[in-house]
C-alpha cells in the first residue's frame, strides 16, 4: 500500500486533443503515463492527481479522461489545476466513480497523515502575476486553510500538502502559502503546473524550513506517478 503523486496529466480523450505540440517528450503521453502506471501501481496503492486532469471543459467531454484514469489500478485522490475548467461539476462526476476523490476544502486521510489541498495561484512578484489576480490569490490561501482546519479538526498530527501550483514565486521568495505551511504540522508539500527543464528549479525543491517539497509535473516525472510514501 503505497501512496504515489503526479500532476499534468493533460489529457484529451473527449476532444481529441494531444500534447504532441509541446515537445517530442509529450508525444503519445497518455500511452506512457498507462505503461507506466500499470507497471508501478497496485490496486491498494493511491495515486495523488495534482491538476490539469483533462482538456475538458464540460462533464461530456472530461469523462473520457476520467474513465481512462478510473480503469488504472488503484484509488485516486484528485485536486484541481488551472485548465481543469469542468471542475465546478465536481459534485456530480463524483457519483460516477468509487475510486477517484476530488479534494476540495476538506481533507482525507490516508492512514496515520491527513492530505490537503487546492489548486493553489501564481504568487506576488512572480513575473506573471499582475493586479488582477491578488483576488485569486487570497481566495486559494483561504480554500487551502480551510482544508488545514478540517484535517486539524479530524485530529491531524500529520498533514501532507497537495498543490497544482508552486507555493512561491519564480524567485523562490516567501508566500502566504509557506507562512500557512507553518501554522499547521505539514511535513510534504507537492506540486505541478511547471514544464520544461528550464523551470523545474523554479520553485522550492527538497527541505526548507522543516517541510520536504517537490516537483510532480508529468514531465518532471518522466510520465510515471512518483512514490511519495510507503
Amino acid at each position: 500500500m503505497a501512496l504515489f503523486a503526479i500532476g499534468d496529466t493533460h489529457l484529451g480523450f473527449g476532444i481529441n486533443k494531444t500534447m504532441d505540440k509541446f515537445g517530442e517528450n509529450w508525444k503519445n503521453h497518455a500511452y506512457k503515463i498507462e505503461k507506466n502506471w500499470r507497471e508501478n501501481i497496485q490496486q491498494c496503492d493511491t495515486v495523488l492527481l495534482l491538476g490539469d486532469i483533462s482538456w475538458g471543459m464540460t462533464i461530456q467531454q472530461v469523462i473520457p479522461d476520467l474513465d481512462f484514469i478510473d480503469s488504472l489500478p488503484g484509488k485516486k485522490i484528485c485536486i484541481s489545476g488551472n485548465h481543469d475548467y469542468w471542475w465546478s461539476s465536481i459534485s456530480k462526476i463524483q457519483k460516477l466513480y468509487t475510486d477517484i476523490t476530488f479534494l476540495r476544502n476538506n481533507s482525507i486521510k490516508y492512514h496515520n497523515i491527513f492530505l490537503c489541498g487546492t489548486r493553489g495561484w501564481l504568487c506576488p512578484n512572480d513575473a506573471f502575476f499582475t493586479p488582477q489576480h491578488i483576488k485569486i490569490y487570497h481566495r486559494e490561501l483561504n480554500r487551502l486553510k480551510l482544508s488545514l482546519e478540517y484535517a486539524i479538526k479530524k485530529g491531524a498530527e500529520q498533514i501532507i500538502v497537495l498543490l497544482h501550483f508552486p507555493p512561491t514565486n519564480d524567485k523562490k521568495e516567501w508566500s502566504g502559502f509557506l507562512e500557512l505551511f507553518q501554522c499547521y504540522p505539514v511535513s510534504h508539500v507537492y506540486y505541478a503546473h511547471l514544464h520544461g527543464q528550464q523551470y523545474f528549479h523554479n520553485s522550492l525543491i527538497g527541505e526548507y524550513k522543516g517541510i520536504f517539497y517537490d516537483l510532480v509535473s508529468c514531465d518532471n516525472v518522466n510520465f510515471c506517478p512518483k512514490k511519495i510514501f510507503v
